[in-house]
């Protein structure tokens, strides 16, 4: 079968260390931290009370007071992203076939302040309960999607996924695989997230899994670091316009690079825990360098997954060893949650910008607040505390979740 080559011709993000992409990439390259104590809700009840926020948004810059009522964060969130990719990509309704042009936008949580908000009001009222009549089409996970294509009246494929944090890793693959069949011109894809509520923090920390460097918070995501203590939770959203190659060329548009494969696998092991070996890691590594029709030894960089958790941390790399060999060794890697804290469901597409950013300009961001080697942890070339200047052809972006979801994409130079 003939498959369409498929490229990014857009990106537009809103992360806790930038709203608009240049500003990100200039973060990320220089090693700012997003987190800091959370001003969302009073913390201090709470055993974490940091988090990764979005500075300066403000929802009546871009939706009016009507409107914005209708429509929960993380959808608005996803709205601004997709807005600025689609602007960077030069899409002009007017000159495309709208049929062939689709909407895939993940979230891993989905509405969960109007959940939360909706719940609340209900158990101060249960003899006569009230609920919202946007209550539902804010807390859906696949509204963003739905109002992404609404607003610019894309009538192409059109649907959310879930799967965690590697949510809007399995939303990139699906556009990824549909453009290559032939199935859409475009799609507008990536994930949003807006999880920093008191039901978000209370219950990451119930599990364990954030920090709680209450004290230091811009030094508390620790990706391979072995004083990690937790993930940092952060909020936003990524949207990368998808389009098949020669659909880009007649346009003229700019291309920031080729996405040429991806790989999919399960741990089978835990809910919530990765495979101590990374074997779900590292076939998903496998696969998307052999549908990317390349080899191990093309690979330059790979974005990790890396959470800042105890047993993540450990896995990941030695999947790295298990699947590079000696080649692991000539490989940058990072961890752009370093900066960013941990977006769930919109962290993969976020990871995926960020990748394409290092093939387009050769360079890989720092991992940033290393202070002490893991013995535990294969010593590799991490890009640790400073941003590596080298040459980037191809890279891998890499994304798990809950469940033992893996997702990893691959991205070559144009």
């Amino acid at each position: 079968m003939n498959l369409k080559r498929v490229v990014i011709t857009g990106l537009g993000a809103l992360t806790p260390v930038g709203n608009k992409v240049p500003e990100i990439w200039d973060s990320l390259l220089g090693g700012v931290s997003g987190a800091g104590r959370i001003t969302r809700f009073d913390p201090e009840p709470f055993k974490c009370r940091i988090a990764a926020e979005i500075k300066g948004f403000c929802s009546e810059d871009f939706f009016d007071r009507k409107e914005g009522r209708k429509l929960d964060l993380f959808t608005q969130y996803g709205i601004v992203a997709s807005d600025e990719a689609i602007h960077d990509a030069g899409l002009d309704s007017e000159k495309l076939d709208l049929d062939r042009v689709g909407v895939i936008f993940a979230s891993g949580m989905g509405g969960c302040q109007s959940f939360q908000d909706e719940v609340a009001s209900y158990v101060q009222n249960t003899t006569t309960p009230r609920f919202n009549p946007f209550f539902v089409t804010k807390s859906i996970g696949d509204i963003c999607a739905g109002q992404i294509s609404i607003r610019h009246g894309y009538r192409g494929p059109n649907y959310a996924t879930t799967a965690a944090c590697a949510s809007s890793a399995i939303a990139i693959n699906d556009a990824l695989m549909l453009i290559r069949l032939g199935k859409a011109d475009v799609i507008v894809t990536g994930g949003s997230e807006a999880a920093i509520t008191q039901l978000g923090i209370g219950g990451f920390s119930g599990m364990q899994a954030l920090s709680t460097r209450n004290d230091d918070p811009q030094t508390a995501s620790r990706p391979f670091d072995k004083d990690r203590d937790g993930f940092v939770l952060g909020e936003g959203a990524g949207a990368l316009v998808l389009e098949e190659l020669e659909h880009a060329k007649a346009r003229g548009a700019k291309i920031y690079a080729e996405i040429t494969g991806s790989g999919l696998s399960a741990d089978a092991y835990h809910i919530a825990a990765s495979h101590p070996e990374g074997i779900g890691a590292r076939n998903a590594m496998k696969l998307a360098i052999e549908d990317s029709g390349m080899q191990l030894s093309d690979v330059d960089h790979i974005n990790t997954h890396g959470t800042s958790t105890p047993i993540g941390d450990i896995s990941e790399p030695k999947a790295v060893v298990a699947l590079f060999g000696d080649h692991a060794g000539h490989i940058t890697l990072n961890s752009t949650k370093s900066m960013t804290g941990h977006l769930l469901g919109a962290a993969g597409a976020v990871e995926a910008i960020a990748t394409a950013l290092a093939v387009q300009n050769d360079v890989v961001p720092p991992t940033i607040n290393h202070f002490t080697d893991d013995p535990n942890i294969p010593q590799l070339d991490f890009s640790f505390n400073k941003a590596t200047y080298r040459k980037v052809d191809f890279a891998l972006s890499n994304a798990f979740g809950f469940g033992g979801h893996n997702v990893c994409l691959a991205f070559r130079k144009y």
